[in-house]
């Protein structure tokens, strides 16, 4: 399983656009918000954009517009790419399954002990591309997940 932070033309647009309009804000800082750019939650003092974002995963009808927090500057990235990110676990997760032609595939609520057994079940069917994890209460993009 292969995890799929924001891509960097993203957050460069984002940051770029941070503070500039209605839908690029910036914060100083906002504790607590989950990152989309390295997968952990913001810290104290961390200025943060916070943006509307539309994952690559599902197109036409099943575009989804939703608002993501990233770094105000480039940051590091995710710690690694492989394996459920430590930061999201901590409550049930909506996770969406997406075909090669991004029609969706199917979907359900998790609880967070069952993540990494449910997120790899979807990714053994082989018409399923990509699963986007999503946060249940707000419905935001989390980050995606493809195989290997």
């Amino acid at each position: 399983m292969r995890i799929h932070a924001l891509p960097d033309d993203v957050l460069t647009r984002a940051r770029a656009l941070a503070g500039a309009d209605a839908h690029h804000e910036l914060h100083a800082e906002s504790p607590g918000a989950p990152l989309r750019c390295c997968l952990r939650k913001a810290g104290p003092g961390e200025p943060v954009v916070l943006f509307r974002h539309t994952p690559a995963t599902g197109r036409g009808p099943y575009e989804e517009l939703g608002p993501v927090f990233a770094h105000a500057e480039p940051c590091a990235g995710p710690a690694t790419t492989r394996g459920f990110p430590e930061a999201f676990r901590h409550s049930p997760r909506t996770l969406r399954a997406y075909t090669a032609e991004g029609r969706i595939h199917g979907g359900e609520v998790v609880a967070p002990e069952h993540l990494d057994d449910r997120v790899a079940a979807w990714l053994d069917d082989p018409e399923v591309a990509a699963v986007q994890v999503r946060s249940v209460s707000h419905g935001c993009f989390l980050f995606a997940v493809t195989r290997d």
